[in-house]
């Protein structure tokens, strides 16, 4: 029976690995039938509404109804560049860990775009990847039974002439190109948004040292990263993303992620996955939230109306 048990495990590992090998990412990413699975999960009046907002709507109304294609890129971008402006910053970095064929950089170069449009925000983009593919797992940490060496390889010759001007690819080994990266990272265009879609623990861990800088003014006091390779049932706190993550709050007082807990209640649909892999970059060295004397009006509560005590009495 166990021989059995494990004969079968090993079948259903090698068709894993084929399905994925088979998929291309773009399609991994967010399939339609898992859009249309979502949206059939919603009230239909809600469903209804969205249409008039594809035909009419704004480019902001248009990422409330999840009418943007990468839903998650949409949201999170604008949700940047709305915080930047808030601190009257005109410009902001956004990054993808992990690129691959280009299709998730791309829609992030047409994203930014609107974005720029709807709030006078400027978006610098930049793409991380080996350029050769995913290297070897180092250990199960790694998921090597979901991936392995040479997974999702990129054409960069062929992706870097489709790049806009606010675009660019930082190839190799992630744990060499991102600290040299951050001592390019500017203030006057901080870091705004980071996907990371990277797989593995090791390179996870790699790429969130990009929010380590000691300038904390190099980062949004509020970052957004999405954490991509967090929804499949191998995946876990103990190996891949999770993993990453969960170490990166142990090593650093300052810096602490957390999946953002309320993001469903402020969204008009609240069943799509991606909700699920938004995570808080909270910078907690970052002048904005270290500052005591605050100088805007003091807030206070409305009055009480004499009708509410006649109500109550």
């Amino acid at each position: 029976m166990k021989a059995q048990n494990l004969r079968h495990i090993g079948r259903f590992s090698e068709s894993k690995e084929c399905m994925i090998e088979r998929r291309p990412r773009n399609e991994r990413l967010e399939p339609w039938h898992i859009r249309m699975g979502d949206r059939f999960c919603e009230p239909l009046h809600l469903n209804l509404l969205s249409a008039f907002v594809s035909l009419l709507g704004s480019h902001r109304s248009k990422v409330a109804f999840d009418l943007v294609r990468r839903r998650h890129y949409a949201y999170s971008v604008l949700r940047a560049a709305d915080m930047a402006m808030s601190q009257g910053i005109g410009s902001i970095t956004i990054v993808e860990f992990g690129v691959a064929t280009g299709a998730g950089l791309l829609n992030l170069c047409h994203v930014a775009e609107l974005t720029t449009k709807a709030s006078g925000i400027r978006v610098e983009i930049i793409g991380f990847d080996t350029g050769s593919g995913l290297p070897r797992p180092h250990d199960y940490r790694d998921h090597p039974e979901l991936f392995q060496e040479g997974d999702f390889p990129m054409d960069f010759e062929t992706l870097g002439k489709r790049l806009p001007a606010n675009a660019r690819l930082v190839l190799g080994p992630i744990g060499e190109t991102v600290p040299e990266f951050m001592k390019k990272l500017s203030p006057e265009s901080p870091l705004g948004f980071a996907a990371i879609d990277v797989d593995y623990y090791s390179s996870a861990k790699d790429a969130l040292k990009l929010l380590t800088d000691a300038d904390p003014e190099k980062y949004l006091p509020l970052t957004l990263l999405y954490l991509d390779d967090i929804t499949d049932e191998f995946q876990n706190q103990w190996c891949g993303e999770l993993l990453a993550m969960e170490e990166f709050n142990k090593l650093n007082q300052w810096r602490k992620i957390e999946k953002d807990r309320f993001l469903k209640a402020r969204r008009v649909f609240k069943n799509a996955r991606w909700l699920d892999q938004i995570h808080l970059l909270h910078v907690l060295d970052h002048p904005y939230v270290q500052t005591t004397n605050q100088t805007r009006p003091r807030r206070v509560y409305p009055a009480l109306s004499p009708a509410l005590f006649i109500a109550t009495s």
